[in-house]
């Protein structure tokens, strides 16, 4: 699909083989995902630009390659969306964070603001929007609408599981956002669920349900 980046490095597909079983444990659940994030977050950074710096090596000066411009803004949609950060973050431990609370309503499946907060600089960022599951895609795409009303300028999308619904919904209102997945499933079930997907991501990896 244009604009999607499947990630389908043997670690990243035999985590997410793991996280998909119902046996998994909560502690487990949140160990891979912690684990996944770190790879993804590798995967969708894989462009960044860079500069050149002088360092002196224990033998000599050099010219060597360093990250050009201001961090990267990570940015949650909560809950779930925090079981990527940790993982990211050790990746990129300079990078500033954004959250983005939203909820689904259960009976219209759309998405609910409650909580935002960012840095006031998002226009001079790239911006990585992180959430597990791209399923009806209306949550993204409330997540993206605020971060540009904030000023985000480039945003791309992390999530592990996607659905073909949610990725034409989403690219139908912001085309101008990439998607880096792990896996793109078969479809949504009647409760906007992904089928076969792994059940509700902040349920497994909080233990509340």
């Amino acid at each position: 699909m244009q604009g999607v980046h499947l990630v389908d490095h043997p670690l990243v597909q035999h985590k997410l083989t793991l996280m998909r079983d119902i046996g998994c444990s909560t502690r487990s659940f949140r160990t891979l995902m912690n684990e996944i994030g770190m790879l993804l977050c590798y995967e969708v950074t894989r462009d960044l630009p860079l500069a050149t710096t002088t360092i002196t090596t224990p033998l000599t000066d050099m010219q060597a390659p360093i990250l050009a411009g201001k961090k990267l803004v990570l940015a949650p949609i909560l809950r779930a969306g925090v079981g990527f950060l940790d993982g990211m973050l050790e990746l990129v431990p300079s990078a500033r964070v954004a959250h983005i609370g939203l909820y689904r309503d259960p009976a219209t499946l759309n998405a609910v603001e409650y909580y935002f907060k960012a840095p006031q600089d998002l226009s001079e960022r790239l911006v990585i929007l992180v959430d597990p599951m791209l399923a009806t895609g209306n949550s993204a795409i409330a997540a993206v609408d605020r971060l540009k009303k904030a000023g985000a300028g480039e945003i791309r999308m992390v999530c592990l599981l996607a659905a073909p619904e949610g990725i034409a919904k989403m690219h139908a209102h912001h085309p101008d956002v990439n998607i880096w997945t792990a896996a793109i499933d078969e479809k949504l079930n009647d409760h906007g669920y992904i089928v076969s997907g792994l059940g509700d991501a902040g349920d497994r990896m909080f233990g509340t349900k």
